[in-house]
């Protein structure tokens, strides 16, 4: 059961959305969060808002700030208890429009790789094998997040529509907490998620490199459930049961 709180002021629900995107995996342990000045772009508030809800999760130790060259603010921990409130209140008011907003993104990336079979060139294709290659050779964590994004961005770019591509982009950020990266789950079953996701990918690039259009589409559209899947278990993790 999520508990209650007084109404939020903005900070309280930044707060709130950088602690879901770190413990459903948006921003890995580690990894270092953007700019203040890219992160009141995608929230929305303004950049004493964003500043504040940084400095109460440096206070509760879930974020650090390093000085000096290579600094800025990084995540040191991904789910203690004091995150599962947080979580849960976020998920709840989004809900609905992330299961809405998650089936179009899956249609829109079946019918990218659909279009990137029908239009795949020998270059094209080696550059895909290329980049599912780093995927499978990139470390555990934040290495095979950028892996991933790198290698469905490939296959975005051979569809060679940039109206459907900025549609999808534009949705997907809609889906982000608080990130512009896809969610990675926690450690507990992220090498289980990371083993399918290699699977599926490994089917993807083989249907739209040999040019299995209608194939390519379906695995792409089941592939990208895995996001809504996450969430589901982050869900069921702070007490709720997902609405279907």
């Amino acid at each position: 059961m999520v508990a209650e709180r007084a109404p939020e002021s903005r900070v309280d629900e930044v707060e709130d959305r950088l602690v879901t995107a770190v413990a459903v995996g948006e921003y890995l342990p580690g990894a270092r969060l953007p700019a203040e000045r890219e992160l009141t772009v995608l929230l929305g508030v303004g950049r004493v808002t964003v500043r504040s809800a940084l400095a109460r999760l440096v206070d509760r130790g879930l974020l650090e700030t390093r000085r000096g060259r290579g600094g800025g603010t990084f995540v040191r921990t991904q789910w203690p208890d004091s995150s599962s409130d947080a979580v849960g209140r976020t998920l709840i008011a989004r809900w609905a429009g992330i299961r809405e907003t998650t089936d179009a993104v899956a249609l829109l990336h079946g019918a990218l790789a659909t279009a990137a079979a029908e239009r795949v060139t020998p270059t094209t294709a080696e550059r895909i094998r290329d980049r599912l290659e780093a995927f499978r050779t990139a470390a555990t964590g934040f290495e095979k997040q950028q892996a991933d994004a790198v290698l469905h961005r490939t296959i975005i770019d051979a569809a060679g529509n940039a109206v459907l591509a900025g549609t999808l982009a534009g949705l997907e950020s809609q889906v982000s907490i608080a990130a512009p990266a896809h969610l990675w789950g926690t450690a507990e079953g992220m090498a289980e998620m990371e083993d399918r996701a290699l699977r599926e990918h490994e089917a993807l690039v083989d249907a739209v490199c040999a040019g299995r259009a209608v194939e390519a589409g379906e695995v792409a559209r089941r592939h990208v459930g895995i996001d809504l899947e996450l969430l589901e278990r982050a869900m069921r993790r702070t007490g709720q049961v997902p609405a279907h």
